[in-house]
């Protein structure tokens, strides 16, 4: 019974990580289409797409490491 449920929480965490990665991603998507598009774009906008792009890919390295995958 109690591996049951470890084999729940691990599924439910593997589906809340796979959100949370696709929402990075479309998060960086948009700034890098924005950064694109901008004339003169200011300095933090660099540095928050920095940011976004070490978010998705810590979460891209521990999907990984989880063996996670999206279950259509």
């Amino acid at each position: 019974m109690l591996f049951r449920q470890k084999g729940r929480i691990r599924k439910k965490e593997n589906e809340h990580l796979i959100a949370l990665l696709e929402k990075v991603k479309d998060e960086l998507e948009t700034q890098k289409s924005f950064l694109r598009k901008s004339v003169d774009p200011p300095q933090m906008m660099h540095y928050q797409l920095k940011l976004t792009e070490a978010k998705y890919l810590f979460l891209l390295r521990e999907a990984r490491i989880r063996q996670a995958a999206k279950i259509n």
